[in-house]
């Protein structure tokens, strides 16, 4: 346990230094310092786009490629992070789970912020789903929340989420 709530204290550290440190452009980059070039907010925003829509369609691997391998999700409440793409699927995908199915998904972007290489996303979301148990009874649940996402440019000049952060507000359940 302490040593889950050291690395959450890491990589929370991490963030903050990322949130507070003025971004220096990338080599070569002509965009000034703190600016993130706006086809590069687009592009990031639209991999959070592509996050969403892959929830909604239940396509758990659609989900995942929107998170590099390295990634690390940081549940709400001080739960454990979830290191790692196969940590990732297991933590949200586990086989033999309740059936659960998400019904609804908005995700605003307050901010977006960063260079050519690295970069924050954040702001609120909402987020419903049902829970089918083994004997057949389906509960829907719904809350809103809160997220910030670091975000990293691949290779090939996509962004994928690096860190996922998200808390959420009290739960409806019916």
């Amino acid at each position: 346990m302490q040593s889950q709530n050291a690395t959450r204290c890491l990589i929370a550290a991490a963030v903050s230094l990322l949130l507070t440190a003025s971004f220096r452009p990338a080599s070569g980059s002509k965009t000034e310092p703190g600016k993130l070039p706006l086809d590069e907010e687009k592009a990031i925003k639209a991999t959070i786009e592509a996050y969403r829509t892959a929830w909604l369609a239940n396509d758990s691997k659609a989900v995942l490629r929107t998170f590099t391998d390295d990634a690390v999700v940081l549940p709400a409440h001080g739960a454990p992070a979830v290191v790692g793409i196969a940590a990732i699927e297991k933590y949200w995908f586990s086989p033999g789970g309740p059936s659960t199915t998400i019904t609804q998904l908005e995700i605003i972007v307050d901010q977006v912020s960063g260079n050519d290489t690295l970069a924050f996303a954040r702001g609120v979301d909402a987020v419903g789903w049902t829970v089918t148990v083994t004997d057949g009874t389906t509960r829907r649940h719904f809350h809103p929340g809160t997220y910030l996402n670091v975000m990293k440019k691949m290779p090939d000049g996509s962004w994928r989420i690096q860190v996922h952060m998200w808390d959420d507000g009290p739960e409806n359940v019916e």
